[in-house]
């Protein structure tokens, strides 16, 4: 049996995310591609699924905009188009998409060329990934990038309205996973260790 909230979340730290990208080989289209993934996932702490279904016309170049579709009930997600994110996407496209009539922008790097089925496939490229890189958690897939990015969040001061906001859960109980590894709110309320009374 499994209770709500009884896990704590086991997130990349941002030094083991930076390493996971700087591993990345660039010069490969696969590399690109598996770059922009990476670069989706720790900049914006969306669900795999949400990369994966991401369509060229969500990416508005004009307004600097990009828009993650909702899954899992939550919420669609608006945000800014950062440099970082907008130079990975531009790289991948202009150098590494297939050609295709596909609306999705992440595609097999093998023919017959096809958007990638789903989270669990993404999930596979991000656990090569960070393997390459060196590192091992218990959870090796996209989440991990997820909720690394909450606690980053949280450590910045972020609040947890805005935190759910921005990972698009409807509900903000979802979200109070996170208060679990907020640990600056966590030493405020922490009691001291009592001391050894000898008698």
């Amino acid at each position: 049996r499994t209770y709500k909230l009884a896990t704590v979340p086991r997130g990349l730290t941002d030094q083991q995310a930076q390493q996971t990208l700087r591993g990345v080989n660039r010069k490969t289209p696969a590399g690109r591609r598996n770059y922009a993934i990476l670069q989706l996932l720790y900049t914006y702490g969306v669900r795999g699924g949400q990369v994966c279904a991401l369509r060229l016309e969500d990416i508005d170049w004009a307004r600097n905009e990009i828009l993650f579709q909702a899954t899992k009930r939550g919420k669609d997600v608006r945000v800014p188009l950062t440099a970082e994110v907008g130079e990975s996407l531009l790289d991948y496209l202009r150098n590494s998409r297939p050609p295709c009539s596909c609306p999705e922008v992440f595609l097999t790097c093998q023919a017959p060329y096809h958007p990638l089925t789903n989270s669990c496939s993404l999930s596979g490229i991000v656990n090569r990934c960070l393997r390459a890189a060196g590192i091992e958690l218990p959870s090796m897939g996209a989440h991990a990038f997820r909720h690394g990015f909450a606690s980053r969040m949280l450590q910045q001061g972020h609040s947890l309205k805005a935190i759910a906001d921005v990972l698009g859960h409807r509900r903000l109980g979802t979200t109070f996973l996170y208060t679990k590894v907020d640990f600056k709110a966590l030493n405020q309320v922490a009691l001291p260790w009592p001391e050894e009374v000898s008698e």
